[in-house]
């Protein structure tokens, strides 16, 4: 499988503690791997207490691209949380962005707090699907807890990228980068959960806003 253009554009969007970054680094070295010259930028909120962090991975056969993508030109969202999603395609989505997004929310502090009040994320998960060509969904931090380790969301969130027909990457892609990363004890445990999100994600026609809501 090809791209479907060049540069192809992703931008994975998080907050501090989801792992947003390793997520990049995974990715663009299985891309790396497949050929692909790969420029990854990054740029943080107050990562630290939860802020906003966006990884941008620009995709090409033929060059090297600037590191972050201009505004309205993303091809993918790759959103570990709702709003952040939303914000994202807000900001550089278009009318062929494709999304993939985990429908736990993460509250911020203001929200635990009382002080504000998070949105309805069945509402939320309507707005980012009509602002897509095509979503995904998957609660990946529930399968990561059912494995009883909720760090590990961000590779269920790989596993289900790898599952959809959007860039040539798969399990065997996964496996092979993976070692350079984890260590032999940590590689099951990263594997079982790729294979967990190729098996978990849906299409956006199949969301359950009362699941999401969970």
């Amino acid at each position: 499988m090809g791209l479907r253009k060049d540069p192809f554009n992703v931008i994975i969007t998080g907050v501090g503690g989801q792992g947003n970054v390793l997520a990049s680094q995974l990715l663009g070295q299985m891309l790396v791997n497949r050929g692909f010259i790969i420029t990854i930028g990054e740029t943080y909120g107050a990562s630290q207490r939860g802020g906003s962090v966006m990884s941008h991975l620009r995709i090409s056969l033929q060059e090297p691209f600037s590191p972050l993508i201009p505004e309205g030109l993303c091809d993918l969202v790759v959103g570990l949380e709702p709003i952040e999603a939303l914000r994202v395609l807000g900001q550089y989505g278009n009318p062929e962005v494709c999304l993939l997004v985990n429908t736990r929310p993460i509250f911020p502090l203001d929200v635990i707090s009382g002080e504000a009040e998070y949105p309805d994320v069945a509402i939320i998960l309507e707005t980012i699907c009509k602002l897509s060509r095509h979503a995904w969904v998957i609660n990946a931090t529930d399968i990561a807890l059912e494995m009883g380790n909720p760090v590990i969301a961000n590779i269920v969130m790989l596993g289900a990228l790898s599952a959809l027909d959007v860039l040539p990457v798969g399990e065997d892609d996964f496996r092979k980068t993976a070692e350079e990363f984890f260590s032999p004890e940590q590689m099951e445990l990263n594997l079982e959960a790729l294979r967990r999100g190729r098996a978990g994600v849906r299409s956006r026609f199949d969301v359950n806003p009362a699941r999401a809501r969970q």
